[in-house]
């Protein structure tokens, strides 16, 4: 029996990753798009407060279980910045190419140049769940100066990974799902939910 699951996103490329990875366990994934629903506030300070913030607010809309996630990068060096603004880093209106030349800046006179990714998976059962299904993932890489690669989205072509030589935006849709953190939190969450 197929069960339906919203996805609190409008990413296509987020859409259809869950999709392929959820389907052998029954759930035929939605986009809140496709229902019409809109985008909730972020207001916390934490990726796991906005994710399950995200999945409530899908699941009360429509009445479906939700998944929502929260991700970003987090460079020890800036405090754990951009973190849960990594979105937003440079302000409004939401630009990777802003977001990557303020981070380019920011990081320059620091000698530390580690960076990671983290993703938190929440899905609820339904709006009021009590016990929201939590998962996550970490991907460690350093920060380049100059871009390389023309796959990924978001801060990807200055994501180095060192034991590969290449950055996450020179890395195959395939490899880049198997190492990324959201990737990883995905895993896990199947695995607690299989």
């Amino acid at each position: 029996m197929t069960q339906s699951l919203v996805l609190a996103s409008n990413n296509a490329g987020k859409l259809a990753e869950f999709a392929q990875l959820l389907a052998p366990l029954g759930f035929a994934i939605k986009s809140q798009r496709e229902l019409d629903i809109p985008e909730a506030e972020e207001p916390f300070g934490t990726f796991v407060e906005n994710a399950l913030a995200k999945a409530r607010h899908a699941s009360q809309l429509s009445g479906l279980p939700a998944l929502a996630d929260d991700s970003g990068i987090c460079v020890p060096a800036l405090g754990g910045a951009p973190g849960v603004q990594s979105a937003r880093y440079a302000g409004e209106p939401r630009s990777d190419a802003a977001n990557n030349a303020k981070l380019v800046s920011d990081i320059a006179a620091h000698a530390d140049k580690s960076a990671y990714y983290y993703c938190v998976l929440v899905m609820v059962r339904h709006a009021d769940d009590p016990q929201p299904i939590i998962a996550d993932g970490v991907w460690h890489g350093q920060l380049i100066e100059q871009p390389r690669g023309q796959g990924g989205f978001g801060y990807d072509p200055y994501f180095f990974l060192p034991s590969l030589g290449k950055t996450a935006a020179e890395l195959s849709s395939e490899e880049k799902n198997n190492l990324s953190h959201r990737g990883q939190a995905l895993r896990a969450l199947i695995n607690k939910l299989s």
